[in-house]
């Protein structure tokens, strides 16, 4: 039988991270590590270390991901808490043989490139669990991860540069009249007296 090394993470599904990071990191001073795009799993992560384990703040990123639809269900709150393990397949072939409900019979990869597998919360008394295996892809999977979600972020506030640049092109000498122009209800300018 394999063994528990550590809780790693307790995970809380949130609908905006920037707000519930006003309670986590203003209020109770936890620091960001990282935050991870985690596309498999359609979702955003903010990573906020507590001594050797970590609190997660997952935000869904699609309508259609199981942690929308459990944000749907039963709002933000505490999602599920995850223990590593020194042996993942070891821990699901006992856990099998005890007849335990696995959401996942076989490990996936979840963030930063840990094998995951969760059990059934109808078999962990009413609390989804997740096991995990460190493997030594993490650190480069953590890193495109997170390379991705920055170039998003930077693609984003690119547009939004370019978008304030026009507003205020608009607004200079040469393009008062650009900007005095509004469109009546037929779609034609006219002039603002």
């Amino acid at each position: 039988m394999t063994s528990i090394q550590r809780i790693d993470h307790v995970a809380i599904v949130v609908d905006d991270i920037d707000e519930a990071l006003q309670f986590w990191r203003d209020g109770l001073g936890l620091r960001i590590s990282h935050v991870e795009d985690v596309p498999d799993q359609e979702s955003v992560v903010a990573f906020l270390p507590t001594g050797d384990s970590e609190v997660e703040l997952v935000r869904p990123t699609s309508d259609q991901s199981g942690i929308a639809r459990y944000l749907e269900k039963s709002g933000p709150g505490l999602h599920h808490i995850c223990f590593e393990v020194d042996d993942i397949e070891t821990a699901l072939s006992h856990l099998k043989a005890l007849s335990v409900r696995l959401i996942n019979p076989e490990p996936v990869i979840g963030t930063g490139g840990k094998r995951i597998a969760f059990i059934h919360p109808e078999s962990a008394n009413g609390v989804l669990v997740e096991l995990y295996e460190l493997t030594a892809d993490e650190p480069q999977i953590r890193f495109e991860r997170a390379s991705r979600l920055a170039n998003r972020a930077i693609a984003s506030s690119q547009v939004m540069a370019a978008g304030v640049r026009a507003f205020l092109r608009a607004l200079t000498e040469d393009g008062r009249a650009a900007a005095e122009e509004v469109v009546d209800e037929q779609g034609q300018a006219e002039s603002v007296p």
